[in-house]
């Protein structure tokens, strides 16, 4: 434009589009590294004119599932709420956003992003995702390549962890009583007995089972012997182990189901079984028939003669033949009839009732088998049932904060007897749980246990939604800033507002170290 006078006016800048960016990573270091993500989704915005002013990242997170994902959860959350001031959001290809097996779930995140207002692009797919036909048919494409890329894995990993079974090696889970893990490198030589919790650090590292303490073994022998001559139930033979003062391989009291486990481990005699249970792909997990087991024999030294042992496993077919769901439904019925309620502890100590494990599995969890006979649970039943899911979810939090620190620069272990996560044996972590309890104004509230001991240096509080299911916030404070905050409202001043994050991303940064040759000296 020219003025009057002939001096052209200056033109005003165009108006950038505000956009976030969603990034994830699940062990793909390289070519899918958040670093990388995130400069090329830079490239993108700048030529298509966009402003990057949010951030949604999944880091170290299968895409397999929402569940595990707390950046696409907020992303979702804040896009449904009209909290978010952006109307794209930028990913860097299909597989970024999710690998779901289920090629419909992909479909039905992005479609609910969509119907809010708020579009998603892939910068680095060779098509527009506007709608078209041939759009939607590549990226259909693209959503069935990333779910097989998934599944070919899975089954390379199943092979190779076949293989090294095959090989005598351990595939996971616990030693069990009487029996130790023993760390060896790649050429077979013996590194050092791992404690509980303690876990290989190499890759090129193997594990073996080896005999544990004398004690423990004469233990093992008696109990298959002892069972065998008296025919005693499980639960009987777990009461004489507590009054001998004997506590299993996790450090408690016995129970049926820990004797049941220990009558049934063909590691007492040499042999190592495995795809008793499998899990793949993020889904349930799902017993498996035993054609599709696989047995090594004689890969340590047997504790229980081989005729003990089938004798033990013949004796419990007899008392404890399969029950189909009417003849559990049908016993737990009965139990009530004599006691007039039900509790796991109930349930447990009823010789000719099935242990209160088998309706977990059966059916789901104890409520459920509750319900179905017609008995209505205490609100204290239904609380613990709660509970328990919640313990279940931040064991499994714990879990991938270990492996994301791990496989950064950073060190994390878990303290079984005092509950707290050591990183880079510098400072100490608690995490729990914070249900949300609605006030009867509408107002949440979380307590916050910050009072537990021994003290954390830093202390961390899930907050969750008021539906106990997903996660709403982190809390993650010194503990000496919650002092005198045994409750936790939505708004609790700026010192604590300021430790509220939507991840766990700061302590993640608390772990990492800086190689000293990187250091500049001046």
């Amino acid at each position: 434009m020219v003025s009057d006078a002939g001096t052209p006016k200056p033109s005003a800048p165009r108006a950038r589009t505000r956009a976030a960016q969603y990034v994830r990573m699940s062990t793909d270091y390289q070519t899918h590294s958040i670093d990388n993500q995130v400069d090329a989704i830079g490239d993108y915005a700048e030529i298509m004119g966009y402003e990057i002013v949010a951030t949604y990242e999944d880091s170290g997170r299968s895409g397999l599932n929402l569940a595990g994902r707390p950046g696409l959860q907020r992303l979702l959350a804040d896009v449904e709420s009209g909290q978010a001031d952006f109307e794209t959001v930028v990913v860097y290809d299909v597989s970024r956003w999710g690998r779901f097996q289920n090629i419909d779930e992909s479909a039905v995140y992005e479609y609910r992003c969509q119907k809010a207002g708020v579009r998603i692009e892939f910068c680095a797919e060779q098509f527009a995702n506007d709608g078209s036909v041939g759009s939607d048919v590549l990226k259909a494409i693209k959503r069935s390549m990333a779910a097989e890329q998934s599944r070919v894995l899975s089954q390379k990993v199943f092979i190779g962890q076949a293989r090294l079974i095959r090989m005598g090696f351990r595939q996971g889970g616990k030693a069990g009583f009487g029996l130790r893990r023993l760390l060896v490198d790649r050429h077979g030589r013996a590194k050092g007995i791992l404690a509980p919790y303690e876990y290989k650090s190499l890759q090129t590292d193997r594990i073996v089972l080896v005999l544990g303490p004398s004690e423990e073994i004469a233990t093992v022998r008696w109990i298959f012997d002892h069972f065998v001559r008296t025919k005693k139930t499980e639960l009987e033979m777990a009461r004489l182990l507590n009054k001998r003062g004997i506590l299993s391989d996790l450090g408690r009291p016995w129970t049926r189901e820990s004797v049941h486990s220990l009558l049934t481990n063909e590691n007492y005699i040499g042999n190592s079984v495995w795809n008793r249970h499998s899990a793949r792909l993020k889904m349930h997990q799902v017993r498996n028939p035993p054609e599709q087991w696989m047995r090594v024999e004689n890969v340590l030294e047997p504790i229980v003669d081989r005729k003990m042992f089938d004798r033990a496993q013949s004796l419990l077919k007899v008392i404890y033949r399969r029950l189909t769901n009417d003849e559990m439904l049908a016993a737990l019925s009965a139990l009530l009839v004599r006691h007039g309620a039900l509790s796991t502890r109930i349930v447990n100590n009823a010789p000719d009732c099935p242990p209160a494990a088998r309706y977990i599995w059966r059916f789901g969890s104890m409520v459920r088998a509750y319900e179905l006979i017609g008995y209505e649970p205490s609100t204290n039943c239904r609380y613990i049932h709660v509970n328990t899911r919640l313990e279940i979810m931040r064991r499994q939090i714990t879990q991938d904060l270990i492996a994301v620190i791990e496989r950064g620069s950073g060190r994390a272990a878990h303290d079984p007897d005092t509950d707290l996560l050591r990183i880079n044996d510098e400072f100490t972590v608690s995490i729990v749980m914070g249900r949300c309890r609605v006030s009867g104004f509408g107002y949440p509230r979380w307590l916050s246990k910050c009072e537990r001991r021994p003290l954390p240096d830093i202390f961390v509080l899930i907050r969750m939604r008021p539906d106990d299911l997903t996660v709403r916030d982190y809390l993650i404070a010194p503990s000496n800033e919650m002092a005198g905050h045994s409750e936790l409202h939505t708004s609790n001043g700026a010192r604590l507002n300021a430790c509220i994050f939507p991840d766990l991303s700061p302590l993640i940064g608390l772990s990492e170290r800086s190689a000293v040759e990187s250091a500049a000296w001046l």
